[in-house]
C-alpha cells in the first residue's frame, strides 16, 4: 500500500460513525463479540483472550450531530458524554455486546450507570482502577477486579479465559505497544516525515482493528512515511498535553501544524501508550497487568498521583527526551481532571524555563482561526527568543 492508501484507510475508519469495520469483524464469523471501551485505560488484554474484539469509543467527534444526547446532560459538562450517548440512542453502536467504563471522572461514572439503565441488554462495567500503588493494596484491588472483568467476559464468551490464552495476548499488545513506541519515536526524530494528523488517524485505526493488524498497520506506515521524502521547515518542537479523554477535532491537529508547530509527543489515545514497556508474557498474567499498571505506566490527570514531588516528571521527561522547545496544553472544555492539573504544570514548566501556552477546545470545535493564531504566535514566539 502506498503512503495515501494508508492514511486515506485510517481516514475512512476514524470518520465511520456506525463502525462498519467491526461490524464486518463479527460477521465474518459466527457468534463474534465486540466490547467496547472509554478512555483512558483499560487491559485490553482480557477482551482479546476472550476472543473478542476490543472497540475504542472516543465520543462522535466533530461529524455527529448531537441532538438526544443532550437531554441526558448539563451544558457544563464536557460534550464525550452527549455525543457517545448520541451514538448508542442512534444505534450506532449497536455493533457493541458490551461497554466499559474505566474511571476518568465522575462524568464518565454517571454515564456509565445511565448506560445500564437505557441499554438494559448489554454488558456494561465501570471500571475503578487503583489510587494506591502499594503492591499489596492497590496491586490486590487491581487484580480482584480484573479477575471479576474475566469471569464476566468469560461468561459472555460461553468459554473460560485461560492464563494461557491471556499470556498470550499480552504478547500481541506488547507487539503493538512496540510499534506504537516505534511509530512516536520515528516522529520525534523527523516530525515532518510523520505529521502528527497522520499519526492520529493511524492510532485511531487501533480502536477498531483487531490489535495483529494495527501492529501491521503501523508498520506499513513507518516504511511509506520513511520512503516518501518531505520538505522539512523551521517549526517549534511542541509537546501537546491535555487530549487524553475526549478527542481534538482533525482540523484543530491540522491547525497547530499549519500555524507552524511540530507535535513531538501527545497524550492522545493514552490507552495505546499508558504502558511504558513490555509487561511478562510468561507469569501470572494479572499480577503482571497490575504490575505494569501501578508501577510503568504514564502519568495522566486521571490517574492519582500520591508522590507529590513527582508531579510533572513526566512532562517533563517528555519535553527532554523528544527535544521540545514547548507545551501545548490542549484540554477539552469543562474537563476538570485536566484543567484543575494545569496550573500545578504550569509552575513546574515555568521553574525550569519552559515555554509554554494553553486553550480549550471540544470535539466539535469548528472555528480553528483563532486556536492557529494562538498556535503561530506561540510558535513564533519561541524561534525569537531562542535565536536572541
Amino acid at each position: 500500500m502506498t503512503l495515501k492508501d494508508i492514511v486515506d484507510r485510517c481516514e475512512a475508519l476514524f470518520e465511520d460513525t456506525r463502525f462498519g469495520a467491526v461490524r464486518d469483524w463479527k460477521a465474518a464469523a459466527p457468534g463474534r463479540k465486540a466490547i467496547g471501551y472509554m478512555p483512558i485505560y483499560v487491559p485490553r488484554e482480557l477482551i482479546h483472550a476472550a476472543g473478542m474484539l476490543p472497540v475504542g469509543i472516543f465520543g462522535g467527534g466533530d461529524q455527529l450531530e448531537v441532538i438526544q444526547g443532550d437531554a441526558y446532560y448539563q451544558s457544563y459538562i464536557c460534550r464525550i458524554p452527549r455525543s457517545t450517548l448520541e451514538l448508542g440512542l442512534t444505534g450506532r453502536l449497536d455493533c457493541l455486546d458490551g461497554l466499559l467504563f474505566p474511571s476518568i471522572c465522575d462524568v464518565i461514572r454517571n454515564l456509565s450507570g445511565m448506560w445500564q439503565v437505557l441499554f438494559k441488554d448489554k454488558y456494561v462495567k465501570y471500571l475503578d482502577l487503583p489510587q494506591n500503588y502499594d503492591d499489596a493494596t492497590g496491586g490486590s484491588f487491581y487484580v480482584r477486579e480484573m479477575q471479576a472483568l474475566r469471569e464476566d467476559l468469560a461468561r459472555l464468551a460461553g468459554r473460560e479465559i485461560s492464563d494461557a490464552a491471556l499470556n498470550a495476548s499480552i504478547a500481541v499488545y506488547n507487539e503493538n505497544r512496540k510499534a506504537i513506541r516505534e511509530l512516536y519515536a520515528y516522529r520525534a526524530q523527523k516530525p515532518w516525515q510523520a505529521p502528527t494528523s497522520e499519526v492520529y488517524l493511524v492510532l485511531r485505526a487501533g480502536c477498531v482493528l483487531p490489535p495483529e493488524e494495527h501492529t501491521r498497520l503501523v508498520r506499513a506506515y513507518l516504511a511509506a512515511a520513511d520512503a516518501q521524502q518531505r520538505p522539512r521547515r523551521d517549526n517549534a518542537r511542541v509537546v501537546l498535553t491535555g487530549s487524553f479523554c475526549e478527542q481534538p477535532p482533525l482540523g484543530l491537529i491540522k491547525s497547530i501544524e499549519i500555524a507552524g508547530c511540530y507535535v513531538v509527543d501527545d497524550d492522545f489515545q493514552l490507552i495505546q501508550s499508558w504502558l511504558l514497556d513490555e509487561v511478562p508474557a510468561d507469569g501470572d498474567p494479572l499480577q503482571e497487568l497490575s504490575k505494569a499498571f501501578l508501577h510503568r505506566s504514564a502519568s495522566t490527570a486521571s490517574k492519582y498521583d500520591e508522590k507529590k514531588a513527582d508531579k510533572g516528571q513526566f512532562l517533563l521527561r517528555q519535553v527532554k527526551t523528544r527535544g521540545a522547545e514547548g507545551v501545548i496544553f490542549a484540554a477539552p472544555s469543562f474537563c476538570d481532571p485536566a484543567l484543575l492539573e494545569r496550573p500545578m504544570l504550569q509552575e513546574i514548566l515555568a521553574r525550569h524555563g519552559i515555554p509554554y501556552t494553553a486553550f480549550k477546545y471540544a470535539e466539535n470545535t469548528g472555528q480553528m482561526a483563532p486556536i492557529r493564531e494562538q498556535a503561530g504566535t506561540f510558535a513564533d514566539s519561541i524561534k525569537l527568543w531562542s535565536a536572541a
